[in-house]
């Protein structure tokens, strides 16, 4: 695959708000937020639990519209448009992965990567092409006819990988990818990520709890009562922790 190489943001969040009404009480999800996504970024999101982090990558997966406010993806204003456009942007321009890793348990492997592709423009074995490509990709071509019963928790979660990547989205979303995963297990996961923005200039946004994942981002956003609070680059963060102690041991 050819890097991406666009420069520019993919995706801006300009005053969001979303009010959810339950009976006569108003909860404010989300209360003015703005947000950047730069082509080719790996971004974190972390967040106590009720921040809001939930809803807001429903909002930038054009899952949900914004009650008030713009959300641009790819340039294009989703709180604009109809549930049917809002699908097709969707299935062209993210890939979605879950800590549950939401496969179907009745279909196999490469089954589950060719639903993404059910109404894209393809003939049936370009469809079966691809997801076995996409499947060589993240090292599962010998488990192509396995069902997820029949896959460890690792398979598993790298058969979502790569049915988020049958569509070769420009955004992936990575919901706490590494959550339902021992150490070693969510390290190699992780480790695909990193390499598919690396190599390939893939948009990533992913939300964790871990700060210790977070860092291997490019960049950390702080999420807090539905607003972003903070945002620090990480790059630059290690650098100063260098020069703190080095300085603390001379």
């Amino acid at each position: 695959m050819v890097k991406k190489t666009k420069s520019g943001n993919i995706i801006e969040l300009k005053n969001v708000w979303k009010t959810y009404t339950m009976g006569e009480v108003k909860v404010h999800a989300l209360r003015g937020l703005n947000l950047e996504v730069k082509n080719g970024e790996f971004l974190a999101i972390m967040g106590p639990s009720g921040s809001g982090k939930s809803t807001l990558m429903n909002m930038v997966g054009a899952l949900d519209v914004p009650t008030t406010g713009h959300i641009f993806l790819a340039e294009k204003d989703i709180a604009l448009m109809s549930e049917s456009n809002l699908a097709q942007l969707r299935g062209k321009k993210i890939g979605f992965i879950f800590q549950k890793f939401n496969l179907i348990t009745s279909m196999t492997a490469k089954e589950n990567v060719m639903l993404p592709l059910t109404f894209q423009n393809l003939s049936a074995w370009e469809k079966s092409e691809k997801a076995q490509n996409t499947l060589n990709q993240v090292g599962l071509g010998d488990r192509l006819y396995h069902t997820p019963n029949e896959l460890s928790g690792g398979q598993q979660q790298r058969v979502a990988i790569a049915r988020a990547l049958s569509n070769s989205p420009d955004v992936i979303l990575a919901d706490e990818p590494t959550g339902a995963l021992d150490s070693k297990t969510g390290g190699s996961v992780l480790d695909f990520l990193k390499k598919l923005h690396r190599e390939e200039g893939t948009t990533i946004v992913m939300v964790t709890h871990d700060e210790k994942i977070a860092k291997h981002a490019d960049r950390i956003a702080y999420l807090k009562d539905g607003m972003i609070v903070k945002s620090l680059d990480v790059d630059t963060e290690k650098m100063i922790a260098e020069q703190n102690k080095k300085m603390n041991n001379s």
